[in-house]
């Protein structure tokens, strides 16, 4: 995930960062780099703290790219207050760094792991960096999906509960199969 999320941090740094006037161009790189450990941070952070429910909620739809979305909102208001501290930007520069470069970045992040021709970067791949593979902390995030499964139609069986039996229907090609069972989970009809 950390090669990718360099990646598209740089590539969204352009308009947001480099091309910017209000961050000096002797700060470019250090801003970057500082946005990129920034997002990680406040991922890892939401994963520690129990606040699964906002992350959870990044990959539903196409959320991760919406400025309104709560864990959008609190990565950015993150890189804001830091890159004030860090490297003296106004607050309305900072705000405008983060607010361009945040929602891109999540966005084309959590739709690349999405997307089933990006077969080198999927949603396992952002759980496992995101719990750096502490198994209770990736079954949190499998639990909040248990949790809210059920208000997106996840529940196969209708006993209340998305568990075993439910991944079993889907396979077995029963409710939309397996297909049908991840494409409501993340964000599909």
């Amino acid at each position: 995930m950390f090669e990718q999320l360099t990646q598209l941090v740089n590539q969204f740094g352009g308009d947001a960062v480099v091309n910017n006037p209000a961050v000096p161009n002797e700060h470019n790189d250090a801003v970057l780099e500082h946005a990129n450990s920034s997002i990680v941070d406040s991922l890892k952070g939401m994963v520690a703290s129990g606040n699964i429910s906002d992350l959870a909620g990044l990959f539903q739809g196409n959320n991760a790219a919406d400025g309104s979305n709560p864990a959008v909102q609190q990565i950015t208001n993150n890189l804001t207050n830091s890159l004030g501290e860090k490297f003296g930007l106004s607050s309305d520069a900072a705000s405008g760094v983060a607010g361009s470069l945040i929602p891109k970045v999540l966005g084309a992040l959590i739709g690349g792991a999405k997307d089933p021709n990006n077969p080198g970067f999927n949603i396992s791949d952002i759980i496992g960096s995101l719990t750096s593979g502490n198994s209770a902390a990736g079954g949190g995030i499998m639990d909040a999906i248990s949790k809210y499964g059920g208000q997106f139609g996840l529940d196969q069986d209708g006993d209340g509960k998305v568990g075993m039996s439910d991944a079993v229907a889907a396979v077995s090609g029963k409710s939309g199969g397996l297909g049908g069972l991840l494409g409501k989970l993340f964000g599909g009809k």
